[in-house]
C-alpha cells in the first residue's frame, strides 16, 4: 500500500523505479520493525503527555501501533519496497489501519533520529545476548580445565615444542581472552545506552518535547546531549563490530588449534560426531568442519568493520544517505557471532581428550631443556652459560638419539659436580609443569587458582 513520499512536495516528477529500488532499505532494515514500533510508541506517549497531541489522537495512534506490534509478533507484517524503509512502511500500515491521524505520529521527529533510535535499540537488545553466549563458552572452558589440571601437553612457540604445560592452563588462556571480550561488550553497552530520539533531523525541534521521558520509556540511561552527534555518528556500531572482530579473532585461533589437535599427526583431541562431517569419497574421514566454518566466518565480521569504518570516515555532519550502509554489517555480525559462540561451546563441552597422546608428545622432544638450564643456574652457573651448555647437549642428543633424561649422572657431573640425582626428577615433564608456580604460571596449583577465580567471575 504505497503512500505518497513524505518528501515529495517539492518534486514535480516521480522517481525512476530502479532508483527507488536502489535507494530503498526495507529489504534489510525490516530487521528493526519491532524497534521502530517501540520507538514510535514512546514518541506518541510523550506527545500525549506534553499536550503536543490530543489524548484522542494519541490514544488512536497508540492502539494502532499496539495492533501492529501484535501482528508482527504473530505472523509478521507485509512490507513494500515503494515505501522505502521500515519507518515509512510502519507508517503506511498504521495509516491503513487508523486513517490520516497516523500522520501526526511524525510530529517533532525526523527519520534521522528515528533510524538512529531503532539502531541503538537493536544493538542494545543484542549485546546482553552476546555476553550471555560468551559466558556460556567460558563456563565450558572452565569445566574442561577443571577436569584437566594435571593433563600435560606440549606448549608451543613458533608451532615448535617449547615447554610442557597443563592442558587446563591452555584452556584457561582462552577463558581470559574471552573475558576481555565480555568486558569490551559490556563497555559497548554504555555507548549504546543513549537515546537519539528527539534530536529530529539535526537541530532538535520547536515542539516542547520531553526527551528524558522518551529515553526512560525506551530503557535508555539518558538522551544524547547534542542533536548533531545523535543523528550523525555510529561509533556504538563501530565499537560493536570492533569487539565482534576481536571475538572472532579469538574464536578463529581456538578453531585453528582444534583443527591441529584433532589431526592424525597430533591426535590430542577428538571432536564429537555432532560437530564433525564426513567425506563424500573417503570413508575414513572425520572433518572438523564446524571449527573451519567459524574460522572462515571471521572474515565476514572483519569485512563489516572495515566497510563501516570506510563509510563513516569522511562524512560531514550531520546525516548523510551513506549511513544507510551502517546496518547490514551489524545485522550479519550478530547472526554470525551468536551461532559461532553456541557451536564452539558445544564443541568444547563434548571434546574427547587423549591424555596419553598429549603426555607422550612431551617425551623425547627436548621441551625440558629449559628445566635443565634453570637447574644448572641454581647450582651457580650463570644462566647464559647454562643455556649454552644445554644447547650443546640437545645438539648432541639430536645426533645420537639421546634424550636429556638419558644422559648419565657422571656426564652431568663433568659439567658441574654439584649436579645430583634430583636432576632426573626435574627433567620429568609433569614435574616441570608442576614446579612452574609463579603467578599465572602453568603449575597445577596456579591453574587451580585460575579456575577458582574464573568460577567467581562467572557467578557475578
Amino acid at each position: 500500500m504505497p503512500i505518497k513520499k513524505m518528501w515529495g512536495g517539492r518534486f514535480e516528477q516521480a522517481g525512476d523505479q530502479l532508483v527507488d529500488q536502489f535507494g530503498a532499505s526495507i529489504s534489510f532494515d525490516q530487521e528493526m520493525a519491532k524497534e521502530d514500533i517501540m520507538g514510535s510508541l514512546a514518541h506518541v506517549k510523550m506527545l500525549k503527555a506534553t499536550n503536543i497531541l490530543s489524548s484522542q489522537d494519541a490514544d488512536q495512534i497508540i492502539a494502532g501501533l499496539k495492533e501492529l506490534a501484535a501482528e508482527l509478533a504473530d505472523h509478521g507484517l507485509p512490507f513494500d519496497v515503494e515505501n522505502e524503509d521500515i519507518h515509512m512502511n510502519i507508517e503506511a500500515l498504521l495509516t491503513a489501519k487508523i486513517g490520516p491521524v497516523a500522520g501526526k505520529l511524525h510530529t517533532g521527529r525526523s527519520r534521522n533520529d528515528q533510524v538512529a533510535t531503532d539502531f541503538h535499540l537493536y544493538v542494545k537488545e543484542r549485546l546482553p545476548q552476546v555476553i550471555t553466549a560468551l559466558k556460556g563458552l567460558q563456563a565450558a572452558l572452565v569445566k574442561q580445565a577443571a577436569q584437566n589440571v594435571e593433563t600435560v601437553m606440549p606448549g608451543y612457540t613458533h608451532m615448535q615444542h617449547a615447554q610442557p604445560i597443563s592442558y587446563g592452563h591452555y584452556l584457561m588462556a582462552y577463558f581470559q581472552m574471552f573475558q576481555r571480550d565480555v568486558e569490551r561488550f559490556q563497555f559497548n553497552q554504555q555507548h549504546t545506552d543513549l537515546s537519539p530520539l528527539g534530536a529530529a533531523a539535526l537541530a532538535g525541534t520547536t515542539f516542547p518535547i520531553d526527551r528524558e521521558m522518551t529515553a526512560n520509556l525506551l530503557g535508555f540511561s539518558a538522551p544524547y546531549a547534542n542533536s548533531l552527534d545523535a543523528v550523525s555518528d555510529r561509533d556504538f556500531a563501530l565499537e560493536f563490530l570492533s569487539n565482534a572482530s576481536l571475538l572472532m579473532v579469538h574464536l578463529s585461533r581456538l578453531c585453528e588449534e582444534l583443527i591441529y589437535w584433532c589431526s592424525y599427526e597430533f591426535g590430542y583431541l577428538e571432536l564429537a560426531d555432532a560437530y564433525s562431517t564426513g567425506s563424500s569419497i573417503m570413508p575414513q574421514k572425520k572433518n572438523p568442519d564446524m571449527a573451519e566454518l567459524i574460522r572462515g566466518k571471521s572474515g565476514r565480521v572483519f569485512g563489516s568493520l572495515l566497510g563501516l569504518l570506510t563509510t563513516m570516515k569522511g562524512l560531514p555532519l550531520a546525516y548523510n544517505k551513506d549511513m544507510q550502509e551502517d546496518k547490514e554489517g551489524v545485522f550479519d555480525a550478530v547472526k554470525t557471532i551468536l551461532p559461532s559462540l553456541k557451536v564452539m561451546t558445544g564443541m568444547i563441552e563434548t571434546l574427547q581428550v587423549n591424555k596419553g597422546k598429549m603426555a607422550q608428545a612431551t617425551h623425547h622432544d627436548f621441551s625440558n631443556a629449559t628445566e635443565l638450564a634453570d637447574y644448572l643456574a641454581t647450582k651457580g652457573i650463570p644462566f647464559r652459560r647454562a643455556h649454552e651448555i644445554v644447547g650443546e647437549l640437545v645438539l648432541k642428543g639430536l645426533k645420537t638419539g639421546t634424550d636429556l633424561a638419558d644422559i648419565p649422572l657422571a656426564e652431568f657431573q663433568q659439567i658441574d659436580p654439584r649436579v645430583e640425582e634430583d636432576v632426573y626428577t626435574v627433567l620429568k615433564p609433569a614435574v616441570a609443569v608442576e614446579r612452574r608456580n609463579s603467578l599465572g604460571g602453568t603449575g597445577f596449583d596456579q591453574v587451580r587458582q585460575q579456575i577458582k577465580a574464573a568460577q567467581k567471575i562467572l557467578q557475578q
